[in-house]
């Protein structure tokens, strides 16, 4: 079928068309005076695009997410929302309503599910295109109780985002207050340990005991090291004094021992001098001589004496040394003690640092979160209220006529080319050969002479034959 053909079908078919066209806007114009009206409000709320808590400041970044948008949606249809609206509005306590419920519902249900799901097929939550704004729209045929609606949902939704950010931080806040209880009695037993371990150890502070302590064995090992070199030069001495008594220092020294060398000098001077005068019989002679033997003797006895002294002295700084000695290790002992002492009561301190930072941080925590839990600030704002609207939605009359000559064409068209297909017609020379298949060789335009009394028997004239 070519244009041509379909042309000559629509114009033979016309009445079907027109008549088809006619009855679809007849029908359309009737049904929308019919319908009631239905009348659309919308409320517009504006979520908290920057992704900040109100209270803390804190990044959210739940609101960064793609899917942010689609659950906030899926939170206002859902039918705690709803439910919610039905309390908001005490729907629920409507006679008329419960009436319609028995009717509808047999009483199977309760009243309050029954018009959250109402409620539910006519709201509508539209997130605005590349912004943090969501359309919440409700149709009905009232339009106050519209607006109501949107208004109500819209109130809700901003309750219950609260609810459902403030109900988890209730639940951490009472886990936090048990975890606390539990961290303040961990802090109290390592408290009570360190306490026990100083009292029975007589600590008051390890490091300044450690630093005096020290201070002492340093000083200890000096005192140690000068007595060792004190014993070695007495021993020295001694070994001297012992040996050669005349060429030790200490013996040569001592100014007693000095002025009897000297005292011996003279006597002996002496004595020769009356042993060149006088024989050694001589009375004088024997004077001298007793008095030379008498220093000598004196000097002998006080340098046995100075002798034994430095014996004694190199006796005296070898205990020396033994007691610094001694001292010493007892001191490296008690250094060593307050080393392990400290290392000990380093661990308890650290499990009771530990106790308290545990206890601290989740004490914070825990003062956050029932401050957050206790909070009724929302990332949710209504923008824009819905009012009630002035104009109906539906039936738009113009634009249901419009559409109901386009449909009634495309109807009457098709019914059209369906009744040409049952009874097909020749309406050109292509019908013909495409038909019997046979070739046209000419053609003949004729018109139907109007009926009269001269032309009574001769329907058709021939006004012109066209030869292929």
């Amino acid at each position: 079928m070519n244009l041509s053909q379909f042309l000559l079908i629509l114009r033979a078919r016309r009445r079907i068309i027109l008549i088809t066209l006619l009855l679809t806007v007849v029908t359309t114009v009737v049904v929308s005076l019919l319908l009631p009206k239905t009348y659309k409000a919308s409320a517009s709320v504006l979520l908290n695009a920057k992704g900040l808590d109100p209270l803390t400041g804190v990044s959210v970044p739940g609101q960064l997410l793609p899917g942010y948008m689609a659950t906030q949606v899926d939170i206002i249809t859902s039918k705690n929302v709803a439910l919610r609206v039905v309390d908001r509005l005490k729907l629920a306590d409507n006679p008329t309503v419960q009436a319609q419920f028995q009717d509808a519902t047999a009483g199977q249900g309760t009243v309050r599910d029954w018009l959250a799901d109402l409620l539910l097929r006519k709201v509508d939550a539209v997130p605005g295109r590349e912004s943090s704004v969501v359309e919440i729209s409700f149709k009905g045929s009232d339009p106050q109780f519209v607006s109501a609606v949107a208004n109500a949902f819209a109130e809700e939704y901003q309750r219950l985002s609260i609810l459902l950010k403030v109900e988890p931080m209730k639940k951490a806040s009472q886990y936090f207050d048990g975890q606390i209880k539990s961290l303040r009695d961990s802090l109290e037993i390592a408290q009570g340990r360190l306490s026990k371990y100083q009292q029975e150890n007589g600590i008051v502070s390890v490091d300044n005991r450690l630093d005096v302590e020290s201070n002492r064995l340093n000083d200890l090992s000096a005192q140690l090291v000068m007595a060792q070199g004190q014993a070695i030069e007495a021993a020295s001495r001694q070994r001297m004094a012992s040996g050669d008594a005349g060429q030790s220092p200490d013996v040569a020294n001592n100014s007693l021992i000095q002025n009897l060398r000297v005292s011996l000098g003279n006597a002996e001077s002496k004595l020769a001098e009356v042993g060149q005068r006088l024989g050694k019989n001589h009375p004088q002679y024997l004077s001298a001589q007793a008095e030379v033997d008498k220093m000598r003797n004196e000097l002998n006895a006080q340098i046995k004496s100075v002798s034994g002294s430095v014996g004694n002295n190199a006796q005296i700084m070898r205990q020396r040394e033994a007691e610094i000695r001694a001292a010493l290790a007892v001191q490296k002992s008690r250094v060593l003690e307050l080393n392990r002492t400290r290392d000990e009561l380093n661990v308890l301190m650290k499990d009771v640092e530990s106790a308290q930072r545990a206890f601290d941080a989740a004490s914070l925590r825990s003062s956050q979160t029932r401050i957050e839990g206790q909070s009724e600030q929302a990332d949710i704002a209504i923008l824009n209220p819905a009012s009630a609207p002035t104009e109906a939605t539906s039936p738009k009359l113009v634009l249901n006529t419009v559409l109901s000559v386009v449909l009634g064409g495309m109807l009457g068209v098709g019914l059209g080319l369906l009744a040409e297909m049952m009874d097909r017609r020749v309406r050109a020379e292509s019908d013909l050969s495409e038909t019997l298949g046979v070739p046209v060789f000419g053609v003949i335009d004729w018109k139907e002479n109007k009926v009269s009394s001269r032309t009574l028997g001769k329907p058709f004239t021939a006004r012109r034959v066209r030869l292929n």
